[in-house]
């Protein structure tokens, strides 16, 4: 048997990893996703990216492919991880970036985006989006 090969993390830039996020959420049909820039509100973090899942088995979906897909295409793994037993409230900190994937009733208590109304946010371009123009 083989071992394992070791893979170095891939250097992704924050921007276009609150990108691919927000892409990797858009295809598991997340709603109202929003990319807030944050880098010169806060020192924790470059970017949140907020989404709406329409219910707990949606929220898991969400994170179980954004932790798939930049872990196998990038060789990244979240610092910290919360409410991924419960899929209310799933919050995944990959420093530079953090996801927040709320159910609907959690996401309007919250609210981060209007929490965080003066960050600019960016612009994206989601097949949601484009399916709705």
């Amino acid at each position: 048997m083989r071992p394992a090969a070791h893979r170095e993390p891939e250097r992704v830039d924050s921007e276009a990893m609150a990108r691919l996020m927000a892409e990797i959420a858009d295809a598991k049909k997340a709603e109202d996703i929003v990319a807030l820039d944050m880098r010169s509100l806060v020192s924790y973090t470059d970017f949140l990216v907020v989404c709406t899942a329409r219910n707990e088995r949606q929220a898991k979906a969400i994170h179980d492919d954004v932790h798939l897909r930049l872990k196998r295409d990038h060789g990244l793994l979240p610092a910290n991880v919360e409410g991924a037993t419960e899929n209310r409230w799933v919050l995944m900190d990959y420093l530079d970036c953090v996801l927040h994937v709320f159910v609907p009733e959690l996401r309007e208590r919250y609210r981060l985006d209007v929490l965080w109304t003066e960050a600019p946010r960016l612009e994206l371009e989601l097949q949601e989006l484009r399916d709705s123009a």
